[in-house]
């Protein structure tokens, strides 16, 4: 049986100057691909998938200002229709980014870690190996993900518990999801809080301060439920 035939009159890739491709990249209609960027070996780009874009920096991303650094996207790996990622990211040798994923300047995604559909991965953050980020989850800036380390759909990390209103030059605080952790759907961490590696964050609660590794806390505010054996 022959695979479908693509449409006609879907517009062709656009590529940037002194953007370099591995062999058997696939780039999918209307993909852009901005200046300097390099894609690996084998790589898979979704339709109308924007890579490499030059970030607009905030006061507090550690992005170099003179020149952005080129986004670089590992062998293998598979960026979905939709994606956006920034210039100064780096994606990891078979990672699959999801339809409609935005990531910032700064971040570093994993090898073989997975962004499901319309997460969003702040600037500064730093995901491991093997990490599953869920549908429409938020990664904060400056966050941790930890190899193995999961979180569900819809879950949110934060980083400014005063709105914007800190003093001039506070820095801030993402969370820190250690090894082999997980979080559930829907749940939210308030900023600075760290997930223990192997830990467990119940679905739909509110983490208002770190949780030891290998305990399990639900609810809102998060209480233990289970401690993991450490009695």
């Amino acid at each position: 049986m022959l695979p479908p035939a693509e449409p006609e009159g879907l517009p062709e890739p656009v590529l940037g100057d002194g953007v370099r491709l591995g062999d058997g990249v696939s780039l999918g209609p209307g993909v852009v691909v901005h200046a300097g960027t390099v894609i690996g070996d084998g790589v898979t780009v979704g339709q109308g998938a924007v890579l490499g874009k030059a970030p607009r920096l905030s006061a507090r991303t550690s992005a170099r200002r003179e020149a952005p650094v080129p986004l670089e996207v590992g062998e293998r790996a598979s960026i979905g229709p939709g994606a956006v990622v920034l210039a100064g990211a780096s994606i990891g040798p078979g990672a699959v980014v999801g339809e409609a994923v935005f990531v910032r300047e700064s971040a570093v995604i994993g090898a073989r870690a997975q962004l499901g559909p319309a997460a969003a991965v702040d600037n500064d953050v730093a995901v491991g190996e093997d990490v599953v980020v869920g549908a429409g989850a938020y990664v904060t800036a400056g966050s941790v993900m930890e190899e193995g380390a999961a979180v569900g759909a819809g879950v949110v990390t934060t980083n400014d518990d005063t709105m914007g209103r800190h003093a001039p030059g506070e820095p801030l605080v993402g969370a820190s999801l250690r090894r082999a952790c997980r979080v559930g759907d829907g749940a939210v961490l308030v900023p600075g809080v760290e997930v223990g590696e192997k830990a467990t964050v119940a679905e739909g609660a509110l983490v208002t301060r770190s949780v030891a590794a290998g305990s399990t806390v639900a609810g809102a505010p998060a209480r233990v439920v289970d401690e993991g054996g450490r009695r």
